[in-house]
């Protein structure tokens, strides 16, 4: 009975380190820490300092598809600016999109339009000031995978291409940053520390900034690195 006993309990104390360990998967790893020489790019732009200390995100709902409510956009561009603010730099979105020509400081607009995109999903330009969503792309991806969240994918979007307005202009070669893309179309891969495991998701990257996304922000701007390479605790991935 005592060895039964023992047995279990060995075996309830395995299934805990188990799911311990297998809570925190090598993605969520990847997210949640960035290692020394992690940070490394295509090399398919230059780095530099975001273009002001504090930026300001409007958002204009006018043209985008029915199926994306303005709450839920305006939420996301409201979160991608939260955690892109651990790079050091004030970002925040601004609920006044009526008068927002008006606001002192740089603001960018964000907005849904066929032509700004350029068929792209979402593209910024620096010039210009915007941030703009493509109707196209998303009615497709619609049309082609119904089944599919495009929620989604219209937050990795707004969070990637909010990185370029923070000096990110390179994309990583690290497959989980959300400024990622995972091959040059040459025939090279992006890296992960466990490439089989990307096999497991549908879409590795990450919708929000990871921490190798945010250490690479802070170091183009001046910032010290995080702690430990980490993100905070509330940013971290489960």
């Amino acid at each position: 009975m005592k060895l039964f006993i023992l047995i279990m309990f060995t075996l309830i104390l395995a299934a805990d380190l188990f799911d311990a360990v297998a809570f925190e998967s090598i993605r969520s790893q990847e997210i949640n820490q960035c290692l020394s020489g992690e940070i490394v790019t295509w090399g398919d732009g230059k780095d530099r300092s975001a273009v002001a200390s504090e930026l300001k995100f409007v958002y204009d709902h006018a043209g985008a598809p029915e199926w994306f409510a303005e709450s839920q956009v305006a939420a996301m561009v409201a979160k991608a600016a939260a955690e892109w603010s651990q790079c050091g730099i004030r970002v925040v979105m601004i609920d006044r999109v009526g008068v927002w020509d008006q606001l002192k400081g740089v603001v960018i607009k964000v907005q849904w339009s066929a032509k700004e995109s350029r068929g792209n999903f979402g593209l910024a330009n620096q010039g210009m000031r915007t941030l703009s969503l493509g109707p196209g792309p998303f009615a497709l991806l619609k049309a082609r995978n119904p089944k599919h969240d495009a929620r989604e994918t219209l937050q990795l979007v707004i969070s990637h291409e909010m990185g370029h307005f923070l000096g990110l202009m390179a994309h990583s070669r690290r497959c989980v940053d959300v400024l990622s893309y995972y091959d040059n179309g040459k025939g090279e891969k992006c890296y992960s520390r466990d490439v089989s495991q990307m096999k497991l998701y549908k879409e590795y990257r990450y919708l929000l900034p990871t921490a190798c996304d945010i250490e690479r922000c802070r170091m183009i701007n001046g910032k010290p690195p995080l702690p430990d390479g980490k993100l905070p605790e509330r940013s971290q991935a489960k």
